[in-house]
């Protein structure tokens, strides 16, 4: 009995100690990688005032992303911005960016949109979402997780090296984002399971190239959805 008592508390151990690991190597990743990436100069506390600068900004963003004459790319590029604002702005600033995040679902079903657009609204979502359980809920609710799978099941056909090189780092973006999504969140795991193809597709991606990641974010979701265990 106290065998069976010190083993399932081992296990415990184990567990909590891995899943803290991926946590921080989520938070590593973005500190590192996608924060460097977008963030030029140090981040300062918020203040009211500057939350509503950060709504004003979202705002005139929001005119370039609605555009359709504008083109594709600019529009992608008004997203990442918003996405970051919802970020650096706080709650108040994620719950005013969620208003045009339905465009950004709408954009990434579009299947003439390139990789590369893609990947930029992409950052905008795992901006939006980072740390932020409300943004999250309201991402599953606009179908994100759907939308984001089916670039794993999509076929792509070129035999362009550069095409199919960009192709793939949507699939490397699309791992990590869900990784932002998922990590200490229930219910994107229940509803990640659901999808059976995804632990094959994650199993693909995992001996791929991640060298200039911080981590393989295929392994890192293919664990936080618990395909290890089944």
């Amino acid at each position: 009995m106290a065998n069976s008592r010190f083993s399932c508390r081992q296990i415990w151990v184990n567990m909590y100690g891995y899943f803290a690991g991926l946590c921080r190597h989520l938070q590593k990743y973005w500190c590192a990688t996608v924060k460097g990436f977008f963030v030029k100069k140090k981040e300062k506390q918020i203040s009211s005032a500057e939350s509503c600068f950060h709504k004003e900004k979202i705002v005139v963003l929001r005119q370039v992303l609605m555009n359709e004459s504008l083109p594709i790319e600019k529009r992608a590029q008004a997203a990442q911005k918003i996405g970051l604002l919802a970020f650096t702005g706080g709650p108040p600033a994620g719950k005013f960016a969620a208003e045009y995040m339905k465009e950004v679902a709408h954009l990434l079903q579009d299947e003439e949109v390139a990789p590369k657009i893609k990947i930029l609204l992409l950052q905008s979502v795992a901006c939006w979402c980072y740390l932020n359980p409300v943004s999250q809920k309201r991402a599953q609710s606009l179908q994100f997780i759907p939308i984001l799978v089916h670039f794993f099941e999509g076929r792509f056909e070129s035999t362009i090296k550069s095409e199919i090189n960009s192709y793939l780092l949507l699939k490397l973006w699309t791992c990590y984002v869900l990784s932002v999504m998922t990590c200490n969140n229930l219910s994107y795991v229940k509803e990640l399971k659901e999808h059976r193809a995804l632990k094959y597709h994650l199993q693909m991606l995992s001996a791929e190239n991640w060298s200039g990641w911080t981590d393989n974010f295929a392994k890192v979701l293919y664990f936080l959805i618990g395909f290890h265990r089944t």
